[in-house]
């Protein structure tokens, strides 16, 4: 099972889907888990250590985003760097450029031979 998430990494775009997805994961770990840790129950350490991860997650999506930004194209690459600081924006892109990626593949044939 995939999760929606791009088996490969030999691209660009396959390499940024991917680092967006963590960095989508991360996010909603640190406001929905890590910070009613530490306003609900005093725990620091939670938004410390999931704070860390999504900052070094958001530098390494940026990254990413830079370099998959020619194949992206201006226009979704900007749209790309706005999403990715809305909570779930980095899923909804991922799922819009997956059916892209559908529209734009030729339906392959399914070979039915034993």
């Amino acid at each position: 099972m995939s999760l929606g998430i791009p088996a490969s990494v030999a691209t660009p775009l396959g390499r940024f889907r991917i680092v967006a997805f963590w960095e989508g994961v991360s996010f909603l770990l640190l406001l929905f888990v890590a910070m009613p840790l530490k306003y609900g129950l005093g725990i620091d350490m939670a938004v410390r250590v999931t704070g860390m991860a999504h900052g070094v997650l958001f530098i390494v999506c940026v990254v990413a985003l830079g370099l998959a930004a020619p194949v992206l194209g201006v226009g979704r690459a900007i749209l790309a760097s706005v999403l990715s600081l809305v909570p779930c924006g980095t899923f909804w892109l991922e799922a819009r450029l997956r059916r892209d990626e559908r529209k734009t593949d030729p339906p392959s044939a399914i070979n039915c031979t034993f």
